[in-house]
């Protein structure tokens, strides 16, 4: 399923950087280009140009609490008997020099970086204008004292004309998504430059006549990800990128063949989610293989809406199907009266569980039971056995789950990882924001100790993945726990 609303959302309030943030950056670029002007630094500028994602309108909020950055060009004229380090350290010492900067400005091998407070970065790069009467620009590397070709405004253009042909700023939008999906997930690398090349190497002219392929967002997303991913298949080992404006400069360079080769899987795994995520039917298994995908801040608001609303859902469903109830009835009074029938549909598909990260195995798994057991506290005294769906079960009293496989036989722990997903629902555990739902190590053995909180009913499911392959090899039913 699409969500395109939910795209709308998640782009605006969490992907995308802030208006307050941009404003506060274009306010430091311009006191920036004062500093400049006003200086006596030899070179004479000619012009100023945004560079990079700020100038591609690609750059995204920092995730954890990260500085941003933003790329500024000092498009300067040559001067006589300067080599590339002198542009570099002249620079610097105009900011080193100023009350303003002095302990702000850094150096780096292409750029002086001004830090503001760990909030943001601006990197300003000399970039020559026809050095020896040659026609083009070059940028100065300070490691090596050597000039490097560059050719940026002539980038900018080729991306834009890109996401033109995309219609609605369908390249902007996806390039975004995929910088936030490698940031929240860090299990590839790939600088910028170099994925929002390979992004923009997959649109073509003809695409300016076919709507279709990018007429929202997350089709847009699809298109251009299966494409990569087709692509990338074709290659098993690193093949060349070249800059499209100027084929001396490989970005391939960028990557080693450890991480091309890390980078071809990756993008393969979430292409699939991807396709499953959309091609998915049912509306709350859509988001929750959407989280998958994004993580826990897609569709958030209507994840929480429904985990805590399920009292209301289950008496609409109730209705339905002529179970009586009272006006005052919630989840656990309902379940109490009627058992696990009174659960509607969808119930063990709620959008706040993350769906399972691990290949399954292609040649099926093992059948899988949980066993429970009620005791005082943690490795307390064992008061009864537990059902799936039996009570309430009073609050403060611990229970253990335990996993067991064909023939009622323990997983052997050094072959195999037993995860569980603690799953809570309604109000209680809304309130308290422990509506959990992620995926959690045993705590005894393979087995796992919860204590009981929150008044609802709740869920616990093991899930078995083999060790030499990480696959998953076998996946419980849900065990239901009701809690007074």
């Amino acid at each position: 399923m699409k969500l395109v609303a939910h795209f709308t959302s998640f782009l605006n309030d969490t992907v995308n950087l802030n208006a307050t943030r941009i404003t506060q950056l274009e306010d430091s670029v311009e006191a920036l280009k004062d500093v400049i002007r006003d200086s006596d630094w030899e070179p004479r500028v000619i012009t100023f140009e945004e560079q990079g994602s700020w100038a591609h309108q690609t750059i995204i909020k920092p995730v954890y609490r990260r500085a941003f950055d933003a790329d500024l060009l000092v498009i300067i004229e040559p001067v006589d008997g300067w080599d590339a380090k002198t542009y570099l350290s002249t620079l610097r010492s105009v900011f080193a020099n100023h009350g303003t900067y002095e302990d702000k400005v850094r150096r780096f091998s292409h750029c002086v970086t001004i830090e503001y407070a760990g909030e943001r970065r601006v990197d300003i790069a000399p970039c020559i204008r026809e050095r020896n009467g040659v026609p083009g620009h070059e940028v100065c590397n300070h490691t090596s004292n050597a000039f490097e070709p560059s050719e940026p405004e002539a980038y900018t253009t080729w991306l834009r004309r890109r996401n033109e042909w995309t219609g609605g700023n369908g390249l902007k939008k996806v390039t975004r998504l995929l910088k936030y999906l490698r940031d929240i997930k860090a299990t590839f690398t790939c600088k910028s430059v170099l994925l929002t090349t390979l992004l923009g190497m997959r649109i073509t002219v003809a695409d300016a006549t076919l709507a279709d392929p990018f007429v929202d967002v997350p089709t847009a997303l699809k298109t251009i990800v299966d494409r990569l991913d087709d692509w990338l298949q074709l290659h098993t080992t690193k093949p060349n990128v070249a800059n499209p404006v100027l084929a001396s400069e490989l970005f391939s360079d960028l990557w080693d063949d450890a991480q091309y080769a890390n980078f071809r899987e990756k993008i393969h795994e979430y292409r699939g989610w991807i396709d499953d995520a959309f091609d998915e039917v049912d509306r709350d298994e859509s988001i929750g293989k959407w989280r998958r995908v994004f993580g826990e801040e897609f569709a958030a608001d209507a994840v929480t809406k429904a985990a805590g609303l399920v009292s209301e859902s289950v008496r609409l469903y109730s209705d339905s199907v002529g179970f009586a109830h009272g006006a005052s009835d919630d989840l656990v009074a309902l379940v109490s009266r009627y058992g696990l029938a009174v659960l509607p549909p969808g119930f063990n598909t709620l959008p706040h569980k993350q769906r399972p990260i691990w290949r399954p195995s292609p040649y099926g798994g093992y059948p899988v039971t949980i066993s429970v057991s009620l005791h005082t506290g943690r490795n307390g005294v064992k008061l009864a056995e537990v059902a799936s769906g039996s009570g309430p079960l009073a609050k403060n009293q611990s229970l253990r789950f335990s996993v067991r496989g064909p023939g009622g036989a323990m997983f052997d722990d050094h072959r195999h990882k037993v995860y569980w997903r603690i799953t809570n629902t309604d109000r209680e555990a809304l309130n308290a924001n422990a509506l959990r739902g992620g995926f959690e190590q045993a705590n005894d053995g393979t087995s796992r100790w919860e204590g009981l909180e929150y008044r609802g009913v709740h869920s616990a499911e093991a899930f078995v993945v083999r060790r030499n392959d990480n696959m998953l090899v076998g996946h419980s039913a849900p065990f239901y726990v009701v809690v007074g």
